[in-house]
């Protein structure tokens, strides 16, 4: 997996203060998206277990952990995300993780890695459906809160 940029002190991709990380790699190629410069999963810098740990070692002075991109549930992301999504829970059991993707829930509920995931916006991008729902790009997307990778649970 490739990322783009992190930013340490994010108060725009979640509540509170966040570490939110920019994956490269995304199928969806939704039209107007302001990331289309990163879909391409070849770009970027490699995401290693160095800059893993070091992300880990940030977040323990934030809220929480935000995933975005590009897609994290790219299939060339998924791996790695799910990697760095356990080690965040194992290290910070209070903390949120949350998510953004173009797939639906139903389409990857099946994934064990959302079992670690406690938000998910998900959906593509339609520029033809603007919205004023917070943390969303288009107003066909949703805020999906799970409870072990469960829809309300």
């Amino acid at each position: 997996m490739n990322f783009d940029r992190y930013y340490t002190c994010d108060v725009v991709n979640g509540e509170g203060l966040r570490l939110t990380l920019f994956v490269t790699g995304c199928r969806h190629a939704c039209p107007g998206c302001h990331n289309a410069a990163i879909w391409n999963r070849h770009l970027g810098t490699a995401f290693t277990a160095e800059v893993r740990d070091t992300l880990l070692d940030l977040c323990e002075n934030h809220d929480g952990l935000s995933l975005s991109g590009g897609d994290p549930l790219d299939p060339a992301n998924r791996e790695a995300i799910g990697d760095l999504c356990r080690r965040f829970k194992q290290r910070y059991p209070d903390k949120d993780i949350w998510m953004w993707t173009g797939y639906l829930y139903e389409e990857v509920r099946h994934l064990a890695l959302l079992r670690d995931v406690d938000v998910l916006i998900d959906g593509p991008y339609q520029r033809d459906l603007p919205t004023t729902q917070p943390w969303r790009g288009s107003d066909n997307q949703r805020l999906l809160r799970l409870a072990d990778g469960v829809l309300g649970a």
